[in-house]
């Protein structure tokens, strides 16, 4: 379990092999010379940011952080334990993509430390991968998931989207079917969004490539849940589900009114009651870090409002929802006053349930979840 007040540490990778079509990410191709120097600059801001506060997860994301060596992990998580006070049994997570997973190198993560490993599968169709632009197939998918329990890992995630272009709901079922054969701990099953600025927004229409309408995309989502259900996977938030005991530490810390700081490039922290981004170019951050100059472009104090709007919306997202009395107490705030006769209005409509001490989504609510938790903003 979560250490009470314990800090999350989120450090960012930004290159990647291939730019997937879909990505609106802050990420860019690999440089090798460039990483080498954003590896030390990481190390360098995580030193000036120690103050020994107690640290019970660590994220590694991108991008593509399969792409830093061993070494070069071993180096961040070192530089993270001599800054913080890193509890032994810190979760400490992995991103991965399937052609950069061998089991040799897992093996030597989890010598250094990496305990959870979150592989990027977002499909289990070979047409489906060429047209996000993925650079793996779905028998390498396979592939790397063996290869990671083979190297003793006993924490996998995998990432599957849903609602792709030109994706019927058989064939959004049999990923889903292909991934519960798989057995992972965890999975996260996202609800494609194509970004305007993405590639596959212009290219989908290019093609002729059509998302299904709003009443499918439901029904699509509605399937993944009613099987990882009957596979014995408990929803906790709205696009994840997990085996007891292997619910996301880490993440929980963003749901959960909780305190990270990030570090690299275009990472954001929160904590205080403040909260602040990093310069988003690679090369920028690198060159701030090398200078010696702060490497955060905004820094702000939230008021106590935004900072309630935050807890309500990603308490929301969870499956328990939120409780009423904790959140009243911390930020001075009667909720039935304020958002009552909203609440009632989706009970009503059947998204929400009011347990007396507690709100929550139904599946039917978090379907239109933007609309409900826009009330909170």
């Amino acid at each position: 379990m979560p250490a009470a007040g314990a800090v999350g540490l989120y450090v960012h990778v930004p290159f990647c092999s291939a730019i997937c079509s879909y990505c609106n990410f802050n990420r860019g191709l690999l440089d090798e010379d460039l990483k080498r120097r954003y590896v030390a600059a990481v190390e360098r801001e995580i030193e000036r940011s120690a103050d020994g506060c107690r640290v019970d997860s660590i994220f590694f994301g991108g991008g593509t952080p399969s792409l830093l060596a061993v070494e070069e992990v071993a180096r961040i998580l070192d530089a993270c334990r001599a800054a913080f006070d890193v509890a032994p049994d810190t979760e400490t997570t992995f991103e991965m993509n399937p052609e950069s997973c061998g089991r040799s190198y897992v093996s030597a993560l989890r010598d250094v430390g990496i305990n959870r490993i979150s592989l990027g599968v977002q499909s289990f169709d070979d047409e489906e991968l060429a047209r996000l632009g993925r650079v793996h197939t779905a028998a390498q998918a396979r592939a790397a998931f063996v290869a990671i329990r083979g190297a003793g890992c006993d924490n996998v995630s995998l990432d599957l989207m849903l609602w792709l272009p030109a994706q019927s709901r058989a064939a959004c079922a049999a990923s889903v079917e292909a991934l519960l054969a798989l057995a992972p701990d965890h999975a996260s099953l996202y609800m494609l969004e194509l970004y305007p600025n993405a590639p596959l927004q212009e290219e989908a229409a290019r093609r002729g490539w059509s998302q299904v309408p709003d009443e499918d995309a439901a029904a699509m989502y509605l399937d993944a849940l009613s099987m990882t259900d009957a596979a014995g996977y408990r929803q906790y938030e709205i696009s994840n589900v997990a085996r007891p005991g292997r619910l996301s530490r880490h993440n929980l810390k963003y749901w959960r009114d909780g305190e990270w700081l990030g570090f690299g490039c275009g990472a954001h922290s929160t904590r205080g009651g403040s909260r602040w981004k990093n310069v988003s170019e690679t090369a920028r951050y690198v060159d701030a870090v090398e200078r010696e100059a702060p490497v955060a472009e905004s820094h702000r104090r939230l008021s106590m409002d935004e900072r309630l709007g935050d807890a309500l919306i990603t308490g929301l997202r969870l499956v328990e929802g939120i409780r009423l009395a904790p959140i009243e107490e911390r930020y001075g705030m009667d909720l039935r006053a304020r958002y009552g006769a909203e609440v009632r209005k989706f009970v009503d409509a059947g998204w929400m349930v009011d347990a007396g001490d507690r709100w929550r989504l139904t599946r039917t609510g978090m379907l239109v979840s933007n609309d409900v938790l826009g009330t909170f903003v």
